[in-house]
């Protein structure tokens, strides 16, 4: 099974996804849009919320960094009066060490990754939508800037007037990503920022056309008029969406085969009632489910959903 993800929300279909497959069956690929350098080593957060969610070592907490890490350097290079735009712990530096040194000793992205995934004996397969540079920019009354910007210096506050992938035009699929779609005809679009963590995923070059041949489970991070947590409604409004989870529906447009939304969710088209059931919506089949994750048998009881609806296509 593939899965497209991005930050928290995916994340924690994955912690119930690893509990109903065997990891080795798992794929996962993870939006790079986010991506940045700092300090002089590549962050990616999204990708590394997987592999540390993988590895064990994801922090509980905050659903982002290694637990119990410390920040010893990050509060040295305060105090010497460089400021980092993300508060990076150290164990989670030394990744970013690692994967920097690998690319600027030659390797792609993609296989800095699968080398990192090796060291840390993860046995589902990570990869990084593309390995060409995209970088997501807010653009805002204050000016334009990359998403990390807008979402840690400002907190999300400026009103977000568009955005734009930069990059995403001359982004390729890597040949892993291919080869993996080539292989498994179940892909699952995890409940993530569908603008900012999906939505760069489906721009790469040939995705979406790839997917509409694909059974596809998609899962709404939206309840009634509000995304489950991050900047997605702002963002949503800012590109003309209706923020809800027919909102989602239409980012996606032909490409889900079943939708998930939540069981208190609004209706979508000619779905009626609540608590359960299914209907469906412009040949779209609408699954309702509790999506909220807030503890680990609740992720395991939505991927179990999940994987009986692919049982049903």
């Amino acid at each position: 099974m593939i899965i497209l993800s991005g930050g928290t929300g995916t994340p924690k279909l994955l912690s119930g996804m690893r509990e109903v497959l065997p990891e080795e069956e798992i794929t996962v690929v993870v939006n790079t849009a986010e991506d940045m350098w700092v300090s002089g080593n590549l962050v990616c957060p999204d990708v590394d919320t997987v592999l540390y969610l993988f590895a064990g070592s994801i922090d509980p907490e905050k659903w982002w960094g290694v637990r119990n890490d410390t920040f010893a350097t990050n509060d040295a290079l305060q105090s010497a009066g460089q400021s980092e735009i993300m508060r990076i712990g150290d164990r989670d530096r030394a990744t970013h060490i690692l994967r920097s040194d690998m690319i600027r000793g030659g390797r792609s992205l993609t296989g800095a990754i699968r080398e990192l995934t090796r060291r840390l004996k993860i046995r589902a397969t990570i990869l990084p939508m593309t390995d060409c540079a995209v970088a997501t920019r807010i653009e805002t009354q204050e000016g334009e800037m990359h998403f990390q910007e807008f979402w840690l210096t400002h907190r999300g506050e400026p009103e977000v007037l568009g955005l734009r992938i930069e990059g995403i035009e001359n982004a390729t699929p890597s040949d892993a990503v291919l080869s993996a779609l080539e292989n498994d005809d179940r892909v699952v679009i995890g409940p993530s920022n569908p603008i900012t963590s999906i939505g760069p995923i489906l721009e790469v070059r040939g995705m979406r056309k790839i997917l509409r041949e694909k059974e596809v489970v998609a899962i709404s991070p939206i309840i009634g008029s509000a995304p489950v947590s991050g900047p997605a409604g702002k963002l949503m409004h800012a590109c003309g969406y209706d923020v809800s989870s027919e909102g989602v529906l239409e980012c996606y447009r032909d490409i889900p085969d079943v939708f998930v939304i939540d069981r208190e969710d609004v209706d979508i088209g000619s779905v009626v009632g609540r608590g359960g059931g299914t209907g469906e919506v412009g040949g779209v089949q609408i699954v309702r489910a509790d999506t909220m994750m807030t503890s680990p048998e609740k992720s395991v009881a939505l991927s179990r959903v999940i994987v009986s609806a692919f049982e049903e296509l």
